[in-house]
């Protein structure tokens, strides 16, 4: 079931009314105690007690932090009691120069509009999510007469059944691959299915039933789709019995060949429930979360079980955590982790939540039905949650030696390129083009705690100036978009966003690109190393060059070098599948994507009726209007687009 986010208080006026900047006091914007509590109680003056949620903003107006409340005034009251503070709060009460509020109906609304905003503005005083990337399903498309089974990330916006999450990518690709061989479903595109006059090589390898050829008809490949609905649902020892018996009748009727296609396809089965690395019996659709804590980080483990299925597990590791109790931590966390993910019917907790009730009521409209969240007692689930708690100790203890082995190498590597302090943001950069064609510009971004891909930036190549193919001209034009726009969006450096350190993928000529063109920009303290490899390209030899015309090189087995080579390896493997995807989007386009009022499906009606976008442009206005799905005026549309005289 897609997930119904809480609706934004920018777009629905009618349910949330919004304040803006209630109170400000001005003056410096240094921390200062008493014009923090004087900027609360002004705004406490225009309160009542009503559900809602609040942000504190800073002299900048960045947000501070985000609270809800059962009662808006007693809650932001509580702020001015400075002496009941612990030291975190009154540091972002010093720093509070005016407040946003937001009344809603209930406290439930107030909850996910909360997770909401802070998933929003990355708050520096309220617990974080840390996590970059949206998780995988796997979607079983209900727009076509032959189903496509695919891997989905994103909105949920296709029509079809959607199975997941998933913990990564990987899992979702070996289960469609065993799906596939079980159920013989197409994974290909409804344009590649068209095109086909003869099977493709996966019916040959027996992981598909070649729809597109007419090998299996309709009525049988919606059987198909069936099994794999109730395997997916929960249904998969009934699916399994079901395949059982349909080999030994194959076999007693003395068709082997049969028989021995349906042995294949129950050994599929038995592989993905094989695959399954924890027992999930008795629980059918449920989330897992254990919470292990240690040298004051936190580690949150989750298993996600869908159909008394493992679909994967992952560890989550929440920032801003200091002097929060928790069961608060825990309870944030949930808040904003269902804020994308659609919440199953059954949380398990390894705690107790003082909120729990509230959340269970918060989530059950995007889950469909009443919420449970538990803590586990006795059971198949207390051993499961045993199972979720260990893995959590085990991952916050890899986290903290990876952690502490980071955190050398990064005191290295600030010792070796001589900068003034050990990096907290990395920029690497790397440009990716053939002969000039498709070219962009790819950032990725590093930092102590790993690669952050939620800030990574591509950047197409597309001003007159820049001539294809020069890859001097391309790096200027990247370093003058990125800087220049954080010059007008931070100009202050204090948002985290300017780097502590520049990598340029290249040499010499790259180096002096850059430089110049942060001169030209009025920025001389930013650290630029340039990347190159040695003679023969080999890597280990790589020569580290400095704006003043210095060259560096590292020892073979040092581990800066390794994780150097790794931060430029990721720069161009990002480069290389940005400039891909572009490529591709480039070989795929159609003249037909020109044409006003011309979407995917006449597009695809279009060239399954005249074959080319060629005979399209030649047709007649009565051929395109005998064109299956296409109205007399957009018949019409078409013709004159092609005809402009007539």
């Amino acid at each position: 079931m897609a997930r119904k986010s809480a609706p934004s208080p920018d777009r629905d006026t009618e349910r949330f009314h919004e304040d803006a900047a209630t109170f400000t006091v001005r003056g410096t914007d240094q921390p200062d105690l008493e014009r923090g509590v004087e900027t609360i109680r002004e705004v406490v003056r225009t309160l009542k007690p009503k559900p809602g949620v609040y942000r504190m903003l800073d002299a900048r107006g960045d947000v501070l932090y985000v609270g809800k409340a059962r009662a808006l005034k007693n809650r932001v009251a509580n702020y001015t009691q400075v002496d009941r503070l612990p030291n975190r709060l009154r540091r972002m009460v010093s720093q509070t120069r005016s407040m946003t509020i937001v009344t809603t109906n209930s406290e439930a609304e107030a909850l996910l509009l909360e997770a909401q905003l802070i998933k929003r503005y990355r708050p520096a005083y309220n617990v974080l999510l840390r996590d970059d990337k949206s998780f995988p399903f796997i979607l079983l498309r209900a727009d076509h007469a032959f189903p496509r089974i695919m891997k989905h990330r994103g909105a949920r916006k296709a029509k079809g059944n959607y199975y997941g999450p998933f913990a990564s990518a990987g899992s979702v690709n070996t289960t469609i691959n065993a799906l596939q061989k079980l159920f013989l479903l197409r994974s290909c595109n409804d344009g590649f299915m068209a095109r086909r006059d003869r099977p493709c090589l996966l019916y040959q390898i027996k992981r598909c039933s070649a729809p597109c050829v007419d090998r299996i008809s309709e009525a049988d490949y919606g059987e198909l789709v069936r099994q794999a609905k109730d395997f997916l649902g929960g249904k998969s020892g009934a699916v399994q019995r079901e395949i059982e018996t349909q080999m030994s009748a194959a076999a007693e009727a003395l068709d082997f060949e049969r028989a021995a296609m349906l042995r294949d396809r129950l050994r599929a089965a038995t592989f993905i429930q094989g695959s399954q690395a924890i027992n999930a019996e008795g629980v059918g659709n449920g989330d897992v979360f254990a919470m292990a804590t240690k040298g004051g980080q936190i580690a949150i483990q989750a298993f996600f079980i869908r159909g008394g299925q493992n679909w994967g597990h992952r560890a989550f590791f929440p920032s801003h955590t200091e002097g929060l109790e928790e069961a608060e931590v825990m309870t944030s966390f949930l808040a904003q982790f269902y804020e994308e993910v659609p919440p199953p019917r059954l949380i398990m907790v390894d705690r107790v939540l003082p909120e729990a009730d509230l959340l269970a009521e918060a989530l059950q409209e995007a889950a469909g039905g009443k919420v449970e969240i538990s803590v586990p007692q006795r059971g198949d689930r207390r051993r499961l949650m045993e199972q979720a708690s260990r893995n959590a100790v085990e991952a916050l203890d890899r986290r903290l030696a990876e952690t502490g082995t980071k955190a050398k190498i990064l005191r290295e590597l600030a010792e070796f390129l001589e900068l003034p302090d050990v990096p907290q943001r990395i920029e690497v950069y790397d440009n990716s083009h053939i002969q000039g064609t498709n070219a962009l510009g790819g950032m990725v971004v590093a930092g102590p705690e790993g690669f952050q891909k939620g800030q990574y930036r591509k950047f197409n190549i597309k001003r007159a100036e820049t001539r294809p193919g020069d890859d001097f001209a391309m790096m200027r034009e990247v370093m003058a978009r990125r800087f220049g726009r954080v010059q007008e969006e931070d100009p202050d450096r204090q948002g985290g966003t300017w780097p502590d350190l520049v990598l340029i993928d290249g040499g010499k000529g790259q180096m002096t690109a850059v430089r110049e063109t942060l001169e030209e920009l009025g920025i001389e303290d930013v650290p630029l190393i340039a990347v190159s490899k040695g003679p023969d390209r080999n890597a280990g030899r790589e020569h580290f060059h400095f704006p003043d015309g210095r060259e560096k090189l590292l020892p073979l087995n040092s581990p800066v070098l390794f994780y150097l080579q790794q931060l430029r390896d990721e720069a161009h493997r990002f480069a290389i599948g940005a400039h891909r995807a572009k490529r591709s989007r480039a070989i795929t386009a159609s003249p037909l994507d020109e044409i006003p009022g011309i979407g995917p499906a006449r597009k695809r009606a279009l060239l399954l009726h005249f074959g080319t976008a060629g005979k399209v442009r030649a047709a007649s206005l009565d051929d395109l209007k005998r064109a299956p799905g296409v109205s007399e005026a957009v018949a019409q549309t078409i013709y004159d687009f092609y005809h402009p005289g007539g």
